[in-house]
């Protein structure tokens, strides 16, 4: 999606795109971020050392992939991609992590990652019907990588940290990058040894759900052969073109599974990605951090009603609420001499469910864009914002589940995030320049799943929306 450099974390992306995984390593100046396919493992990692840190970025692309399920069919996929990276911390779509040693020669990092294995969501293949279904989980994984100048060679270890499958798994590969002009390429290979929990848990038959023609099968532990080739063509110089294609194979013992279609599994993914820092100074010294906190209570207004303020009503069944606090960092200042600046942020939110269940934690991850290009900016800065990012829920919002309940759809605990605001400066309402820099605001709170059109997202139609008010200031 991005970018602008010698060895591009873009093309790590088309690479765990199209080999049917979620998502990619970071690289010279934007981290890549990408999701997966109901049916797949972890994604391969995109072993990219970065030149540069720093960057962000926000794009599209659609994949196309025949399931490893038996009469799974041909699978469509809309992947919505973000892309952000700190000094230390680097955000993908699917993965938050913490970078090590981070030299232009090799890298550590330790991450948590979502695992978009199992069944699918919407459409059940008949070899599946009456099995228990097999959920995503989360990962807590290490990844090394090491760049030379015949190629980089790169390795992880993951484990499921969610109790879902128990399982571990060790991937290891290669990969080289070549440029032309505005041309990237880059071929990979990748092996994955994976354990009997997982395999077992993904593609086994337990004895309870045997039939006649579903005998009961344990695939065991296996190594899958994964082979990929991703290009990016540079259309300008902040769009990207994306387009990548891959195959797997799975070990032996899956491909044996009465449930798995014994065959190499392809992949294939075209998409548009934008770069707002192709030559933005990345986290320069200096930068301030940025605390928020809020209050809100959910609304059965959709979002579009909302931002219009046709529908402002919180007077729902159900008056739960949120409270939450976010921690953000500036990455981009007036970009290209605008008024629009860009801001990173990660947070913690509660749901307060007033007894209707138990209360639970959210946490997000987004970039956001402020414009205060107003007439009257000298006297009160006023900033419209617009966040986009992803949000992970430990236990699905009540106001959300009620409302997917009702329509007779599904939910998932990891969906898209959106956050639009309006705020004013304390400072200049109060006249204290001091203060400039503090925001009161409103805002709303939107986890959505893209109107079903995205299995990264649970292919979920529908999601929540909580209008809150909210403090900010810079420390």
């Amino acid at each position: 999606m991005i970018f602008r450099y010698r060895i591009p974390a873009v093309v790590a992306l088309c690479l765990s795109l199209t080999s049917g995984y979620a998502a990619a390593e970071v690289s010279n100046d934007a981290p890549i971020l990408a999701a997966a396919e109901e049916s797949n493992d972890t994604p391969i990692l995109a072993a990219t050392i970065p030149e540069k840190t720093g960057g962000a970025g926000l794009g599209v692309a659609m994949r196309i992939e025949n399931s490893p399920y038996r009469g799974g069919g041909t699978r469509y996929d809309l992947v919505p991609i973000y892309m952000y990276q700190g000094e230390h911390v680097f955000l993908e779509s699917y993965r938050v992590g913490l970078k090590f040693n981070d030299t232009p020669d090799s890298r550590l990092d330790l991450f948590a990652g979502y695992r978009f294995e199992g069944y699918p969501y919407d459409r059940i293949p008949a070899i599946l019907s009456g099995m228990n279904n097999r959920g995503p989980g989360i990962d807590m994984g290490m990844s090394y990588q090491s760049r030379e100048p015949w190629g980089t060679l790169f390795g992880e270890v993951l484990h499921d940290a969610s109790s879902v499958s128990n399982g571990t798994e060790v991937r290891a590969g290669y990969r080289y990058d070549w440029t032309i002009d505005r041309l990237q390429l880059q071929p990979q290979l990748a092996l994955a040894a994976r354990d009997a929990n997982l395999n077992n848990y993904y593609y086994g038959v337990r004895p309870a759900e045997a039939t006649a023609t579903r005998p009961a099968y344990m695939p065991g532990g296996g190594i899958n052969t994964e082979l990929g080739l991703s290009v990016v063509y540079r259309l300008s110089e902040r769009w990207r073109l994306l387009s990548g294609v891959s195959a797997k194979r799975w070990s032996q013992g899956v491909r044996a599974s009465p449930v798995v279609q014994d065959r190499t599994q392809l992949a294939g993914q075209l998409g548009l990605a934008y770069d707002f820092s192709p030559k933005q100074e990345a986290f320069p010294e200096g930068r301030p951090l940025i605390v928020k906190v809020l209050h809100g209570n959910s609304t059965d207004c959709d979002l579009a009603k909302l931002m219009q303020l046709r529908c402002t009503s919180t007077n729902t069944a159900d008056q739960t609420s949120i409270n939450a606090i976010e921690l953000g960092r500036p990455f981009i200042e007036r970009l290209n001499g605008w008024p629009l600046d860009f801001v990173g942020y990660v947070g913690a939110l509660r749901h307060h469910e007033r007894g209707l269940q138990a209360d639970s934690w959210q946490f997000n991850a987004y970039m956001k864009a402020y414009y205060y290009g107003f007439p009257w900016r000298e006297r009160v800065r006023t900033r419209l914002g617009f966040g986009a990012g992803i949000s992970y829920a430990g236990q699905i919002p009540y106001v959300e589940m009620r409302s997917q309940v009702e329509r007779g759809r599904s939910s998932s605990k990891l969906l898209n995030y959106l956050d639009p605001s309006i705020d004013v400066s304390v400072g200049d309402i109060i006249g204290a320049k001091s203060m400039r820099e503090t925001y009161l605001g409103l805002g709303v709170s939107h986890r959505s799943g893209i109107f079903a059109t995205s299995r990264l997202l649970g292919n979920v139609n529908g999601g929540s929306n909580y209008i809150y008010s909210y403090l900010e200031w810079q420390m």
